[in-house]
């Protein structure tokens, strides 16, 4: 059954922001309570880690299939060669554009759920997993690293590639990258803002944002080569606080950052920042055409609206506008558009591609 749907065009709140130091003196402003982030759908507390099972995997002996995963996708990835692959709470799936494939089964993968996916330049994909640490692929081969490679944690949440080629993992207890034979690590002890981390980019100028639970802070890679140079930078608001539960960092095409997460969605063109929604904010994602993407909560329980922010139509009378696409049940995660121009998101049910016009749910 196709979900009904509305485009709208919604006015928000404009904020400007600065960036100001820890040290700053902090400016008084007027705040409003973020709409509070959806029930999380699976915790894994910390102090599970000794366990040898995932609970939250679901298990399956499917391997082959013309239906996608039916519980939560998290994270996704389209190849050079236009296979989708999926990072499910199911495990590893490509989609070939007609059959489902779950490489966990296929494979005989350790059973942990599946968070994030990136290809990097040579052609290789990685997964990030919760609790089993994150795995290669070469397109014949799995291989995987764990705490015992030196990766900071085994529970892995996002993953960049800098142009140097160094893969970077966010983690539930530092940053780690990989130079293609050794990691290296780095948590508050060297200045990172905070330990459990969201979302990594590289910029345009070679700095690596790095978004966490208790703030925002970018690393210089170049000031760190230099003598007594500051390797971590915050990022904080106008009062001088740092940024709450930030979940999801990007660059857009002309050089400004965006930052979302429980304080909402903000946007920085490199001296102050610009608050755009209160909303919690989970994922985002740019288009091709530089339509911002993006999943946010809403004043109904338990549902996340899709939006899409098109800069060419707004700002009007200072006012942003927005295009609200769906409104779902539940929660919406990464958001991919393909070579093909749909635009893919992650749901508690599986994948949903969305053509512009109609949503394709891929069920049983």
């Amino acid at each position: 059954m196709k979900p009904s749907f509305f485009f709208k065009q919604i006015p928000l709140l404009f904020l400007s922001l600065m960036v100001s130091s820890c040290n700053g003196q902090p400016k008084s402003s007027p705040s409003k309570k973020s709409s509070a982030e959806p029930n999380p759908v699976s915790i894994w507390q910390k102090d599970q880690s000794t366990l040898i099972a995932d609970p939250y995997f679901v298990e399956t002996k499917t391997i082959n299939a013309p239906f996608g995963p039916q519980s939560i996708t998290r994270n996704m990835v389209q190849d050079k060669k236009g296979n989708l692959w999926l990072a499910s709470w199911e495990g590893i799936i490509r989609y070939d554009g007609k059959t489902f494939t779950n490489f966990t089964n296929k494979d005989n993968l350790r059973r942990f759920h599946v968070f994030s996916a990136l290809e990097d330049k040579k052609g290789n994909l990685w997964f990030g997993t919760i609790r089993t640490g994150v795995y290669r692929y070469n397109g014949k081969t799995f291989t995987l690293f764990t705490t015992k490679d030196g990766l900071a944690d085994d529970m892995v949440t996002c993953i960049a590639e800098d142009k140097r080629g160094n893969i970077w993992f966010g983690t539930a207890a530092g940053v780690s990258y990989f130079d293609g034979k050794s990691f290296h690590n780095f948590t508050t002890k060297e200045g990172l803002i905070d330990n459990d981390v969201n979302s990594i980019i590289e910029d345009s100028s070679g700095k690596i944002w790095i978004g966490t639970r208790g703030g925002v802070c970018y690393y210089n890679p170049s000031a760190s080569l230099k003598a007594g140079g500051k390797t971590f930078t915050a990022v904080n608001n106008q009062a001088g606080v740092p940024f709450n539960n930030v979940r999801s960092i990007i660059e857009d095409k002309t050089g400004n950052i965006w930052v979302g997460g429980q304080d909402g969605l903000y946007r920085y063109d490199g001296k102050n920042f610009t608050q755009f929604s209160k909303d919690f904010i989970g994922f985002l994602y740019e288009d091709k055409k530089g339509s911002i993407w993006f999943s946010a909560g809403t004043p109904q329980p338990r549902k996340m609206a899709l939006y899409r922010y098109d800069g060419r139509s707004g700002p009007r009378l200072g006012e942003p506008y927005f295009n609200k696409i769906i409104v779902g049940d539940g929660q919406i995660f990464g958001i991919l558009e393909d070579q093909q121009g749909n635009i893919w998101f992650g749901t508690e049910v599986g994948v949903c591609r969305y053509d512009g016009k109609t949503f394709k749910y891929f069920k049983s």
